[in-house]
C-alpha cells in the first residue's frame, strides 16, 4: 500500500479539540505516513509543536495573512525568538502559514504585505524553507519571492500555468488538495495534468477545502445536511483523483509526491527515514 504525506494539515484547529487521536488514528490507518502542521497565529506555536511531537508529524510556525489584523508587529519578534527557541528541533521544518489573500475582503493589504515581507526576511535568517497562502496573490507573492531567496511550498496553488512555472522556477512545490476533485475546478485540475510530476505535493488543508465527496451546497446546508469535517484521511482518495488525472498509479504517484516534500521541507527526510 502507498503511504502518504500531508503536507499541509491544521491539526490544531478546534473542529479537532474534541476527537484528535481518533483523527489522526485514522489518517494513519489510512496509510498518511506523516502530517506538516503550520501555526497561523503567536497563539498556536505551542499547540502545533506538542501535536507534531505526540504524534511524530512535524510542524511549522507563522503568521497567517488572515490573521494579521489581530496581529501585532511585536509578534514578528515572537516568531523569531521562537524560531531560535526550536533550532534544535528536528520536527520544526518550516516557517508558516505565511502569504497574501487578497479574496477574503476587508484586510488591510498594506499590512499583510508587511508581515509576509518580515517572514520571508526570518525564514531566511533562520535557514528555513516557507508554507505560503496564496490565494489571488500569486504575483504579489512573487515579487517579494525572487530577491528573497527562501523556497518551500505553495500551499492550495490556484494560479495561472505562467504563474506555477514562476513558482516551481523558484524551487517552489505546489500543493494540490480537496479542489483539485470538483469537476468545476477545470484551472487547478489542469495544472495538476500538465506540471511536471516533480513540482507536485499533496495536502488535504484539513479541516478546510473539502473535497467533493464531503461539499454540502448552500441549498443542501439550508436544508439541514452538515458540512462533513475534512479530515487528513481523505488525502489517499484525493491522490486517487490526481492520479487518475495524470494518468499514472498511485505508487507512482506517491513516491513522487513524499520525494518532493523531503526536497521542499529538507528536516522531513530524517523524520521519514527514523519512522521507516
Amino acid at each position: 500500500m502507498p503511504t502518504w504525506i500531508d503536507t499541509h494539515c491544521h491539526l490544531d484547529a478546534r473542529e479537532f479539540a474534541a476527537d484528535t487521536p481518533a483523527v489522526r488514528s485514522r489518517a494513519a490507518a489510512g496509510a498518511v505516513a506523516h502530517c506538516v502542521l503550520p501555526a497561523v497565529e503567536v497563539a498556536d506555536f505551542d499547540a502545533v509543536r506538542v501535536l507534531a511531537h505526540r504524534y511524530g508529524d512535524s510542524y511549522a510556525l507563522g503568521i497567517h495573512p488572515l490573521c494579521t489584523g489581530g496581529a501585532h508587529t511585536d509578534d514578528l519578534e515572537g516568531l523569531d525568538r521562537a524560531l531560535a527557541a526550536a533550532r534544535d528541533d528536528p520536527r520544526l521544518v518550516a516557517v508558516g502559514e505565511i502569504g497574501l489573500d487578497y479574496f477574503v475582503p476587508g484586510l488591510d493589504a498594506a499590512r499583510q504585505e508587511l508581515f509576509y515581507r518580515e517572514q520571508l526576511a526570518i525564514a531566511r535568517r533562520h535557514g528555513l524553507p516557507v508554507i505560503l497562502h496564496v490565494r489571488r496573490s500569486a504575483d504579489r507573492l512573487l515579487k517579494h519571492l525572487r530577491p528573497a531567496g527562501v523556497s518551500g511550498i505553495a500551499h492550495a496553488f490556484n494560479g495561472s500555468l505562467q504563474q506555477a512555472q514562476e513558482f516551481v522556477r523558484l524551487g517552489f512545490k505546489l500543493g494540490f488538495g480537496g479542489t483539485v476533485t470538483f469537476e468545476a475546478a477545470r484551472q487547478v485540475r489542469r495544472l495538476a495534468m500538465q506540471l511536471p510530476l516533480e513540482a507536485i505535493v499533496l495536502e488535504t488543508d484539513a479541516p478546510d477545502i473539502p473535497p467533493q465527496w464531503l461539499y454540502r451546497t448552500a441549498q443542501q446546508r439550508a436544508a439541514g445536511e452538515p458540512q462533513a469535517r475534512n479530515e487528513p484521511a481523505e488525502l489517499p482518495r484525493i491522490a486517487q483523483v490526481v492520479a487518475a488525472l495524470r494518468g499514472i498509479g498511485l505508487d507512482e504517484l506517491a513516491d513522487a509526491t513524499t520525494r518532493n516534500a523531503m526536497q521542499a521541507l529538507p528536516k522531513l527526510g530524517p523524520l521519514l527515514a527514523g519512522a521507516a
